[in-house]
């Protein structure tokens, strides 16, 4: 059945999806935030070792775990792995079908956020008015059937575009969603640096500044490295899958890195983006307001830019839901590459959109109990808020899955795959699958030494910081 597998239908549709998965939220809202929160020019050095560094080696082991295997997370390792690492996958499979539950219902926020602006251009009633971003994110919260409409129509798109298949759904979508998403962050940025004190912000992300890393070294960097990880989808199952369907005449050594490099520059252009204009119209207060920043600060910084303003917030919110959406493309198919190999390796019959349509129902049940639970507004019963004696999340369905998610299987699976490729596959396997068509693996030792001695560790601090931020230890 291998040989039957469906590719990518170019090298730049597989970049512009395998990008799209990497620019999400994470991206738009989390870089510039935690930027914020974490110094500024010293969080963005860091961020760009790290990069370099682990997430660079992290991608490429993932990339060539998928195309050896020609099988997603879960099939690849159980292709690839002794019985001591063939349950690794898992931990990437179930965290991404964990993540989507709350993904789409942030992805939904965005979509009302695009509609209020759309509202407010037109001059309608269900425009902002010029009401308190606080006020709309609240009413939007307690508003249960509202939030679930919004996350009904997020997942229905999503599976609209997964049903079309690898080629004709995702890597067409992607093919036009990213650039458009490039040309709008554009214009984002040449309202945002033109505001009368952007230059603040500015200064703020690109001057020179080392005391941060002098007074809080190892809080920037437990900040840098969790954003990185998660920036760049590592670890939950979506760079094996994707990788399972690169024809073998693919460099995958220069796709990983053009991955890095392009996320990384996004997440920096996000930055430009937001922190000028809430230096700006907000002050240091709005630029640092942290997860707020995207459903109230900046909601308020487009209601003070005047009449372009509605115009602003609709392309700025456009673009996250496209961002958001480009990544829950990526997860969603972690889940539906999960049953095809399935049905293949019993060779039983299949039918994608079938599949599809089965994993979207799945996704919206879960995504019903976030939705419905409005970031804890609603009053909805969270199981075991505390563990052992310990308080574990914020009283929200959000929290929970989002700790046991990227608070744990994420990191841990990441870090078992350093060990595994690293010390049980080894590097030449790695090599064999890179070195293709004569290609090249140039930074096979760089990679080596990373991989067995430097992302481990990394990937241990990262462990132990998102099991501590969530309160699990």
């Amino acid at each position: 059945m291998d040989n039957q597998r469906a590719t990518w239908g170019s090298n730049f549709g597989f970049l512009m999806a395998a990008i799209g998965s990497a620019v999400g939220l994470g991206n738009i809202w989390g870089f510039p935030y935690k930027m914020g929160n974490s110094g500024g020019f010293a969080f963005l050095v860091v961020y760009l070792v790290l990069a370099a560094v682990v997430g660079f080696t992290v991608l490429l082991c993932e990339l060539s775990l998928g195309r050896r295997a020609r099988k997603g997370c879960i099939g690849a390792y159980h292709r690839l792995a002794s019985r001591k690492f063939a349950w690794v996958g898992w931990l990437g499979g179930l965290s991404a079908f964990i993540i989507m539950s709350f993904y789409t219902v942030l992805g939904a926020y965005c979509l009302k956020y695009m509609v209020v602006n759309f509202g407010d251009i037109l001059g309608l009633s269900f425009g902002a008015n010029g009401t308190d971003g606080g006020k709309i994110f609240g009413g939007l919260l307690t508003s249960q059937l509202e939030s679930w409409v919004y996350t009904l129509v997020f997942v229905a798109a999503t599976g609209a575009i997964i049903m079309g298949g690898i080629d004709a759904g995702i890597e067409r979508f992607n093919k036009y969603a990213m650039p458009l998403l490039f040309v709008m962050l554009l214009i984002i940025i040449a309202r945002s640096v033109t505001l009368e004190g952007a230059e603040k912000g500015l200064a703020f992300m690109f001057q020179p500044n080392w005391e941060p890393l002098k007074n809080n070294f190892l809080g920037v960097l437990a900040t840098a490295s969790g954003q990185m990880f998660f920036s760049l989808s590592l670890g939950m199952a979506i760079m094996v899958t994707y990788g399972s369907y690169l024809p073998k005449s693919d460099n995958i050594e220069r796709d990983a890195a053009v991955i890095v490099i392009s996320d990384t520059v996004i997440a920096i252009l996000a930055g430009v983006a937001v922190l000028p204009a809430a230096f700006a119209l907000g002050g240091e207060n709005a630029a640092l307001a942290g997860p707020k920043l995207l459903y109230i600060t900046l909601q308020n910084v487009f209601n003070a830019m005047g009449s372009i303003g509605p115009w602003i917030g609709f392309l700025f919110y456009t673009l996250v839901v496209i961002a958001a959406l480009s990544s829950l493309i990526s997860l969603m198919e972690t889940t539906v590459t999960f049953i095809i190999d399935s049905h293949e390796a019993r060779q039983a019959i299949h039918n994608r959109k079938r599949i599809t349509f089965w994993v979207c129902v799945a996704v919206m049940a879960e995504a019903t109990i976030v939705a419905l639970d409005g970031l804890g507004s609603n009053g909805l019963w969270v199981p075991g808020q505390s563990l052992f004696g310990v308080h574990t999340w914020n009283d929200c369905w959000l929290d929970f899955m989002d700790a046991w998610s990227e608070g744990f299987m994420m990191p841990l699976g990441a870090f078992l795959t350093c060990l595994f490729v690293g010390y049980e596959l080894k590097i030449g396997t790695l090599a064999d699958e890179i070195e293709q068509d004569g290609i090249k693996f140039r930074s096979k030792k760089f990679v080596e030494i990373c991989l067995k001695y430097i992302a481990p560790v990394i990937l241990l601090f990262v462990l132990y910081n998102q099991l501590k931020d969530f309160g699990l230890i």
